[in-house]
């Protein structure tokens, strides 16, 4: 299961022997810290049909192999490879391989059900699959860093994006973004500056400032050129430097600075210095 945790559970069938086909395999685990992810579902699914269901959460799935033959709201539908498909909380429906395919390999984001605006349910379910590769490409590089463990923050940035981008194809205005403020980035910039260790979350800078999680990133991103995240990280880092000098073991560095562990702490020290921290001190010694 890689670093993951809050793993809900992991099914080799074949092994198991459970009551579906031989070759299905399916994962599940809950991020910590990253309140609007309820669950991440991966799943290969072999000549097998889900029963007919509903979630309390919006369902958002993307097709990696194969093809999903599904019924919304008991309209036939599908998803393909190059499609997002929205399903709305509180409708039923199924799915199982499209005619053809010999199965299908998923990966589904089950976002709480506040994400998008719940006055869009009627429209998910009129549009269930949104063409808009850029929207794919987000979702899929969301799914490699919930993977190795997403940084609660960063994850919570791309949602925001994410989700904006859904409403905005609900709402049938694709590609309509507000425009970026300098003094909405300047205001989050201080905020984050406050503690780099344990920033402001982006729930409450947005109650604070008064813009959308989207806005801020954007705003942000676009007046200095590197997102919040990357921004936090970068404060991080240069604090994590001066402690590796004055002799602060490693792993005491990493809780020190405000990473979750010392994988991330390593990744992200690495990817700005070249070495990992732990060879840092005695490089300049």
């Amino acid at each position: 299961m890689d670093s993951r945790e809050g793993v809900l559970y992991v099914i080799d069938v074949a092994a198991e022997q459970q009551q579906i086909p031989d070759g299905c395999q399916i994962e599940a685990w809950r991020p910590p810290g990253i309140s609007e992810i309820t669950e991440v579902f991966h799943a290969k699914i072999v000549d097998y049909g889900y029963p007919t269901h509903a979630h309390d959460t919006w369902t958002v799935l993307i097709v990696d192999n194969g093809a999903i033959s599904y019924d919304l709201d008991r309209r036939q539908c599908g998803a393909v490879g190059d499609t997002v498909a929205i399903l709305p909380p509180g409708v039923t429906h199924n799915g199982k391989p499209a005619a053809g395919a010999n199965g299908f390999v998923k990966r589904v984001l089950y976002l709480d059900e506040s994400v998008v605006p719940v006055e869009l349910v009627g429209a998910a379910v009129d549009q269930t699959n949104i063409e808009d590769a850029q929207l794919r490409c987000s979702l899929a590089s969301l799914h490699e860093e919930l993977r190795i463990g997403a940084d609660p923050f960063a994850a919570s940035s791309e949602i925001a994006l994410i989700a904006e981008r859904i409403t905005d194809h609900l709402n049938d205005q694709p590609g309509i973004v507000s425009h970026a403020e300098s003094g909405v980035a300047q205001q989050l910039r201080l905020m984050l500056d406050e503690s780099p260790t344990h920033p402001v979350t982006l729930d409450e800078a947005s109650a604070r400032i008064g813009r959308t999680k989207a806005h801020l990133v954007r705003s942000f991103s676009t007046q200095y050129g590197v997102s919040p995240h990357a921004y936090v990280i970068g404060k991080r880092v240069e604090r994590a430097r001066k402690l590796l000098l004055d002799g602060v073991a490693p792993a005491d560095v990493a809780a020190a600075v405000g990473f979750y562990d010392q994988a991330h702490f390593t990744r992200h020290f690495k990817r700005h210095t070249a070495i990992p921290p732990g060879a840092y001190s005695t490089s300049r010694s």
